[in-house]
Order: structure tokens, then sequence, then C-alpha cells
């Protein structure tokens, strides 16, 4: 009776078939993943990573390490858990992810012939012949440089199992926007740095019925493909438009501090978005 109500394993040729229907073979691309969405997938990480690794000419992911952030008494600010946490590592380029970011992205990590950038706490990894130009734009003051790269490249955006909520590239709106973004500190050698930090994405979804992505069902999870520059120019546009439209009304939340901020001084635009460029195959 039990085998009545065991779910079905999505198997990685599934996830290969379903990303081809998407469209993205040969694509450069950033993932987000949740394997739980899908109930089971044959070969776990590995075997989604795999998946995405074959269809891709190039894949990149958040490897980022919240836990090597430093919290200096002297540089509080109001929105700082208290008490703020203690950094128990420095980085390093074999530094674990974050749970949250996910099983696939340390897959990835782990992979031999991955690279990864080098930000004490928002590091990038990417596999496949773009990986370098990818990540090589990354610094303190744009943490989401590689972002801006795969704009150029016209890339893409796929969500495996998640939402928008876990959407990285909207990030790169945000700053691109001029959005407050609140400070946190990291380990560059001896020396505390700041560098800026991704606001809550507790409301990002609210942007799901602007954006003309395709999409699919497998199994219990969907798989959803997106064009990066879609997602970072419409961000930009609703954050011009309204300040607070993508942020979230939890009373505990930083959003609260980046409304304030926002009421006060205002947008501060940054550099546009690189000029769009079509990779030739």
């Amino acid at each position: 009776m039990l085998n009545l109500f065991r779910r079905s394993a999505v198997k990685p040729a599934q996830l290969r078939s379903a990303l081809e229907d998407l469209g993205v073979g040969g694509q450069v691309a950033i993932a987000h993943t949740s394997l739980s969405a899908f109930g089971y997938v044959e070969g776990g990480a590995q075997g989604m990573g795999e998946a995405l690794v074959s269809s891709l000419r190039t894949l990149l992911m958040p490897a980022f390490t919240y836990y090597t952030l430093v919290w200096p008494p002297e540089r509080a600010q109001p929105d700082w858990p208290q008490p703020p946490p203690r950094s128990r590592v420095a980085f390093c380029q074999d530094s674990r992810i974050s749970p949250d970011i996910g099983r696939v992205a340390q897959w990835l990590a782990d992979q031999p012939g991955r690279l990864r950038s080098a930000h004490p706490a928002l590091s990038f990894a990417a596999i496949g012949p773009d990986a370098e130009n990818l990540l090589r734009g990354q610094t303190l003051e744009n943490p989401y440089g590689p972002i801006g790269e795969l704009y150029r490249l016209d890339g893409l955006v796929i969500l495996l199992g998640v939402d928008h909520r876990s959407n990285t590239s909207m990030h790169y709106g945000e700053y691109l926007a001029g959005q407050a973004l609140l400070p946190r500190y990291v380990m560059v050698g001896e020396e505390v740095r700041e560098t800026y930090f991704p606001n809550c994405s507790a409301a990002f979804d609210r942007i799901a019925p602007l954006l003309s992505g395709r999409s699919l069902r497998l199994e219990q999870g969907r798989i959803a493909v997106f064009r990066v520059r879609e997602v970072v120019d419409t961000t930009t546009e609703v954050i011009l438009r309204d300040p607070e439209a993508l942020l979230c009304n939890y009373l505990g939340c930083r959003c609260q501090q980046v409304r304030t901020l926002v009421r006060r001084f205002g947008l501060r635009p940054r550099l546009p978005a690189p000029q769009p460029e079509v990779r030739e195959e």
C-alpha cells in the first residue's frame, strides 16, 4: 500500500528535456534551484547540476557565504541582529556555501572545472567557456558585476522550483535604480572593508505579472526561464516609478530601514546597464 503514495522521481533526462523545451540549449544562464520542490530528483544535487551543465554553454550560480561577514561594533547599523553574530571563518575558494543557497550551488562549487569569484561573502561560481568573463567584473562596490556581464551576453535566468524571491538578477536591477543598499562588512586580508549587500527579497515575486518568461511543470516542481535583460530592466523601471514597490512590509525586516532611507534621500541611480551585445555563436 505504501507504493501508492510514493512520489515519482524526476530523472536528469527529464530535466534536460524540460530545459530543451524551454529553449535554454547552448545558452549562458544563472540558475537558482530547490531540489525539494520537485519531491525527489534522481541523483540529487549532482543529477540536477549535471542536467544544467550539459544543457548550457555556461552555468553561473551564487555561492554566497553569509557567515564570513564581520560585525565591527564601531560600524554597527540599526538593522543588525542583536547581538551581532561573529564570523566563524575567513573566506577561501573552498568555503562552503550558506545552506539556504542550495545543494546544487554547492555541487557546482565542488566541481574541479569551475571558477569562483573572490568576494568574501557574495562570491559566484561558474563553469563553461564564459566563466572567467562572467566573474571578473565583481567588486566590493558592485557585487552584482556577474549579472551585469550576463546582461551584456543576453543570458538567461532559470528558476527550478523557486520564484523571484530567489532571483539574484533583481538585486542588480535594484543596484542600477539606485535603491538604498545597507552596508555590510567583510575582511580583505587584515582590513575590514564595506560592501553592498542584497536587500530583502521577500516581496520580489510582485514582479512576476510584468515578465514574459516561459515555464512548465515537471512533477511537483515548476521550471521558469526569463531573459536577464528583461528581469533587470523591469526591476529598474519598477523601482524608478515607486522606490518602495519591492520592499516587504514585515515590521522587523531591514526593508523598513531601506524605506526610511529612500524616503529621506530618494534614489541615487548608478551606472546604466551595459549596452546589449549579442554573443556570437
